[in-house]
């Protein structure tokens, strides 16, 4: 395989675009992309002719808008290239027109009450900016979806919003440095993407997998990650298959797939792409999953990417490395060599700081899931309280700064900010705190809390805000001052010593760290419904409306979604737990017991000592007990829930009540597993589920 041959090669990109259009449209085309301004509609038919053109050659018979409504995964319509010309005959056809807009049914996707029943449309727009692909035989368009009155019905729309909003900012911020030649500044995200593989005739054996995602029963198995032979361990043959055959649809897809390798839990991995522009990355993600996905099928697996779908070993995130560079190549979270290089990053990193501390709610809410809730805080993922890890070089500089001494660093080098050169500041300058949500990587910040289902847009959407709220705050400040670096170097030493709350170079995982961070101001909300109501903040309503990100109905509407996906996430777990202990593991135990009865029975009459199954009967028989106990009363408080008619009220209810029936019931029926002879038991185990697929 010839890789650079075969990268992109299902891309209509870049040296696609300069082969089959002519040089004027090539121009305008790229003149719509950089600047935003809208599309010729001649321009359009000739891009259209020659995309078309370009997917039938290769096989398409069909193109689809490709969008990313709020049910967290992606959509499509797929319609034919066929035009009909009398006489029973056909000819292809692809228009501007049919390039440029949409028109897919809004009535059925997600809207929180944005768009009743019977208004069904809703429009979907091309994005420029993110190349269309081919997917089997059909040429995939990506777009925006909004509806009728054009409100934001997608995650693709706000990201683009917060994207222009944080450019702008950037922009008018830079030129205060005296940055002439930058025209536009891009949020850059490489998301690294953990994911189970599970054998798929065991998959299909069970139902929690098959209806939610996640094993709501099961008993450890006797060994699971204790010894972490499986991190960075050996990929074994089967997996490996997987792996390049992944890699080869990715790389046709122009997705830079660059680090493969196993995770610390059984059957986990990790799949790394090289960074891109936050909104085609973001694209990538979600097309990555899918392809994870598709191709697992082919090799006999299932890919789970639920975010805890086992209990007791690690859980699956999706961590965000985003930095934020301009049209010149300067990565602006890039220390530099020069004072004002270094003035520059300094000014950049502490807005960062700052915009992190006063919205650390809105980053909480942005990642905020029911199945993220079981992964936050336990076994390597970082806590639901947000705090930034600089390291201990750069937060020795940032320290010394807010106390208004020098810093002197490795080989007592000094620095004043504006004066001195920052000292030799490499990217592995310090140790990685696995427990931090938001650390500084040397050159960029990685966001370790989103789930591995999640899609980057909602948390680098509030990133991209947050952060262009405060360059504002800078900027209005410093526009006004006399002398510039003066100015400054009080903006730089006031915004680290008014944050330092924020910043935590410790265990994230210590008894002592959530105590110390109430002492801190910080926030801890532990649980979606706890999270996702504070997008509604007067603060954050304000914040993203004033940048055009979100309106208040569009937030209002996100929180409904949000809450209702919640309480519906919980509702089908429970059924589902019901539907198992009813119908297959109380069964299961209960012939067991027979059995051991039956032989007791046998054994006894022969006069032997029968007091092993005895026992064994009473251990079981108490346990189906409180069983049955705990499944009738999960059954009355799921049906409970249907009663109230509050959505964030009926949140909090299935949080506080019913995931606490669910637990009492899980805790027998996993110490039945315990205990039960293995060709009884219903349902694969978890010794089967994470160790089969390495064989």
């Amino acid at each position: 395989m010839n890789i650079p041959e075969i990268f992109g090669t299902d891309v209509f990109n870049e040296s696609v675009m300069q082969q089959r259009l002519p040089k004027t449209v090539y121009k305008s085309l790229k003149k719509t992309i950089q600047s935003g301004k809208p599309l010729d509609i001649e321009v359009a038919n000739v891009v259209a002719s020659a995309m078309k053109d370009w997917a039938v050659e290769k096989g398409c018979t069909h193109y689809t808008h490709w969008f990313q409504p709020m049910t967290g995964v992606t959509a499509e319509k797929h319609d034919s290239f066929i035009s009909p010309i009398g006489d029973g005959k056909v000819i292809m056809e692809f228009s501007g027109k049919e390039l440029v807009k949409g028109e897919p049914d809004a009535s059925s996707f997600p809207s929180g009450g944005l768009r009743a029943t019977f208004e069904a449309r809703g429009y979907t727009a091309w994005d420029p900016t993110s190349y269309a692909f081919i997917k089997g035989k059909t040429l995939c368009i990506p777009t925006a979806f909004c509806s009728y009155t054009g409100e934001a019905l997608d995650k693709k729309t706000p990201l683009l919003r917060s994207m222009e909003a944080l450019s702008q900012s950037a922009v008018r911020l830079l030129k205060l440095f005296g940055v002439e030649d930058v025209t536009r500044v891009t949020a850059n995200v490489g998301p690294e993407q953990e994911y189970f593989l599970v054998d798929r005739d065991m998959y299909a054996q069970r139902k929690d997998l098959i209806f939610t995602g996640r094993t709501l029963f099961g008993a450890p198995a006797p060994k699971g990650q204790e010894l972490e032979d499986h991190y960075f361990g050996m990929i074994r043959t089967r997996v490996n298959e997987y792996m390049e055959d992944l890699d080869e649809q990715l790389w046709r897809l122009g997705i830079c797939a660059k680090t493969k390798h196993n995770e610390v839990a059984p059957a986990q991995h990790e799949m790394a792409p090289i960074f891109d522009t936050t909104n085609i990355a973001t694209d990538h993600n979600q097309l990555m999953m899918e392809i994870m996905k598709r191709t697992a099928r082919k090799h006999g697996f299932k890919c789970l990417l639920h975010e805890k779908p086992f209990a007791g070993v690690n859980g699956s995130g999706k961590h965000n490395n985003w930095s934020i560079s301009t049209n010149t190549g300067v990565n602006l979270l890039d220390p530099g060599t020069t004072p004002s290089e270094n003035a520059q990053f300094l000014t950049f990193l502490v807005a960062v700081i700052k915009a992190v501390n006063d919205y650390q709610d809105l980053l909480r809410a942005s990642v905020a899931s029911a199945g993220n809730d079981h992964r936050l805080g336990a076994n390597e993922a970082p806590p639901a309280i947000i705090s930034i890890f600089l390291g201990d070089e750069l937060n020795a500089i940032v320290e010394a700064l807010a106390d208004g001494h020098k810093y002197e660093g490795k080989g007592k080098v000094q620095m004043e900010i504006g004066v001195d050169v920052l000292p030799s500041f490499p990217k592995d300058s310090t140790d990685r705190n696995r427990t931090s949500p938001f650390a500084f990587t040397g050159n960029k910040f990685e966001f370790r809390m989103p789930g591995s289902r999640l899609s980057c847009a909602g948390p680098m959407t509030i990133l991209n805000t947050i952060v262009a709220e405060v360059l504002d705050e800078f900027y209005d400040e410093l526009s006004k001052a006399d002398n510039f670096q003066s100015a400054l170097d009080d903006l730089i030493k006031r915004t680290i010593s008014e944050n330092k709350n924020i910043i935590f170079n410790g265990n994230g995982y210590s008894e002592e760290w959530p105590i110390e961070a109430e002492k801190r101001g910080l926030l801890n909300l532990k649980s979606t419904p706890d999270a996702v109501p504070v997008f509604l903040a007067d603060k954050n309503v304000r914040v993203l409306s004033k940048h055009g990100v979100y309106t208040k109905v569009e937030l209002e509407s996100r929180v409904e979604i949000l809450l209702e996906e919640y309480c519906k996430t919980i509702n089908i777990e429970a059924l589902t737990m019901v539907d198992m202990a009813k119908k297959d593991i109380l069964p299961a135990v209960m012939t067991y017991i027979k059995e051991l009865g039956e032989t007791a029975a046998t054994a006894d009459a022969l006069g032997a000592d029968v007091t092993v199954e005895k026992e064994m009967i009473t251990k079981l028989s108490s346990l189906c007990t409180a069983a049955y106990k705990a499944l009738g009363e999960l059954e009355n408080a799921d049906a409970a829930a249907s009663d109230i008619t509050d959505i964030e009220e009926m949140a909090r209810y299935y949080h506080d009540v019913v995931l606490v029936k669910m637990a009492e019931l899980r805790a027998p029926a996993d110490q039945m597993e315990a205990l039960c002879g293995e060709k009884y038991w219903p349902y694969p185990t978890y010794e089967k589920l994470m160790f089969s697929a390495s064989i």
